[in-house]
């Protein structure tokens, strides 16, 4: 089952929770916050992108770069989330790989996003840049206890 953006409110999963928000970055207009059937999540920061500016990235065609999101997880033991590509960006190029966030793994969402397209993409802090489906598992799974556990608020590369 997939759940829906007020139940993964109520379930207290991502933190802050905001209802659906959209944001113009001068650039590009997206949205982020609750949806009906999952959780579009903000980028905080970039590691590897071109910086031009406090709160601002460029990312040119071919790079890689490791972002975070703005949003804490904190997921109970029988819910799954998988990260899936926002199609505004999807159809400038931009992927943002598929992450699972496993039952029981707290902190902050480290985002791989690669540009695949032709032309550079400007990122600002804030914009919305993936969306999270939750599934409810059948049955409560063993939490996660991983090198990742409790990850802070910046793009944590791997261990």
């Amino acid at each position: 089952m997939i759940l829906t953006g007020r139940q993964i409110r109520e379930l207290g999963i991502v933190e802050p929770h905001v209802p659906r928000t959209e944001i113009s970055s001068g650039v590009i207009t997206t949205s982020f916050g609750e949806s009906f059937a999952g959780y579009d999540l903000r980028l905080n920061m970039m590691d590897g992108a071109t910086k031009i500016g406090d709160e601002t990235w460029i990312l040119k065609p071919g790079e890689f770069t490791l972002a975070s999101a703005l949003e804490r997880f904190n997921m109970p033991n029988d819910i799954l989330g998988i990260v899936h590509d926002k199609s505004t960006w999807a159809r400038k190029g931009i992927a943002v790989q598929n992450t699972v966030i496993e039952p029981g793994w707290r902190g902050y969402l480290t985002l791989e996003i690669t540009n695949h397209g032709s032309m550079p993409v400007v990122f600002c802090k804030g914009v919305g840049i993936c969306q999270v489906v939750f599934h409810r598992l059948e049955e409560p799974a063993v939490p996660y206890a991983g090198k990742y556990q409790d990850q802070g608020p910046e793009p944590t590369p791997a261990k």
